[in-house]
């Protein structure tokens, strides 16, 4: 890829966070609606904007489970689309869902990883998010496994293997 087309293609920093104020101002107004209280923290991690929300307590627990988090964060990128014009893949962290989900994560590597030792070939993970799968990757990789995923769309999953 030329350098002129990889830079046309990649998003800015300001651009992020461009996409994470939308977002930002987006999430404050549904927990308003909610009545719920929030801290929102803006940041920029590896090329995506990233918008938490923290409060004291558990005032977030009603929204903080993970497929909530997930409809949300889907709702928050079609409000900063619609707003932008361009594709969104901001991340939406609400009361440590993010911090939940990896520990989840990581206990279903470790499962595979048994699989693995008890004599399996492979062992395939349940389908989840891209953002999730990276997530899979990361965790196999650091562990010295291969992992790959397949499948289309919903049906999309991760399998790992031994090298």
């Amino acid at each position: 890829m030329s350098e002129d087309l990889k830079n046309h293609t990649e998003t800015t920093v300001e651009q992020l966070e461009h996409e994470g104020d939308i977002a930002a101002d987006f999430i404050e107004e549904l927990l308003d609606i909610a009545d719920i209280d929030g801290d929102l923290t803006l940041d920029v991690r590896q090329g995506r904007a990233y918008v938490s929300v923290e409060a004291d307590g558990d005032g977030l627990s009603v929204i903080s489970a993970p497929d909530t988090v997930q409809a949300l964060q889907e709702l928050t990128r079609l409000a900063v689309q619609s707003k932008t014009g361009a594709f969104s893949r901001m991340i939406l962290d609400i009361g440590g869902s993010r911090d939940t989900r990896r520990r989840q994560l990581e206990s279903l590597v470790d499962a595979a990883v048994a699989k693995l030792d008890e004599g399996a070939s492979q062992a395939s993970l349940p389908s989840m998010s891209s953002y999730e799968r990276k997530l899979v990757h990361d965790i196999v990789a650091d562990r010295g496994l291969i992992s790959e995923s397949y499948g289309e769309g919903n049906d999309r999953h991760t399998v790992i293997r031994r090298g």
